[in-house]
């Protein structure tokens, strides 16, 4: 297994790459976040890698970060979804997007990415819940200053992770934690 690939980046044409490494030229394909982020022709270069073998290539996936590999490791793990597939996903929705409409299980953001239609992307929420999602979601999902404590009181009295996040969001970022919690608690039980 490949797992990083350090050298001069050559050919640029998205969503591939070619890059120059100890004498030999490695075709990688990335996701556009990470094509965006890559330094100019003729500088060095660094990309965590995925490799693909299958029975008629072996195909190179490169990334810009660790989570981004990660979440296309999980995307190519379900049934249906193929490298091209996730790498359409990680090209129209960031890490942290994704983990957020996992969590929120909003299966209308991931039908936005070329190439997902619904039921793919009700498969994507379903196989990625807790394993994407509750990783990165949850802290994502969830406004700054006490919102994290009431989100993660919320899911330990039984309410789901999109339930808990979209009582937070209607709350104020100012407000206290016992009294985010009753205000939550008040309006998840009007709903």
């Amino acid at each position: 297994m490949i797992g990083r690939i350090a050298g001069v980046l050559i050919e640029k044409n998205p969503p591939q790459v070619l890059i120059e490494c100890g004498g030999v030229g490695y075709e990688v394909d990335v996701p556009m976040s990470t094509f965006y982020n890559l330094p100019g022709l003729g500088e060095k270069v660094t990309l965590l890698t995925h490799l693909v073998v299958r029975e008629d290539a072996h195909l190179l996936y490169g990334f810009g970060s660790a989570s981004e590999r990660a979440a296309f490791r999980e995307l190519v793990k379900i049934s249906g979804v193929g490298p091209r597939t996730a790498l359409s996903v990680l090209s129209g929705l960031s890490v942290a997007d994704l983990a957020q409409a996992i969590t929120l299980q909003e299966s209308a953001r991931l039908t936005q990415v070329p190439g997902i239609g619904k039921k793919t992307a009700e498969r994507l929420l379903l196989e990625l819940r807790g394993k994407l999602g509750a990783d990165l979601g949850g802290a994502a999902s969830a406004p700054l200053g006490s919102g994290p404590d009431i989100y993660k009181a919320l899911t330990a009295l039984g309410y789901s992770d999109k339930e808990a996040a979209l009582a937070v969001k209607q709350l104020s970022a100012s407000i206290g934690v016992s009294e985010g919690i009753r205000q939550a608690l008040k309006s998840l039980s009007r709903a």
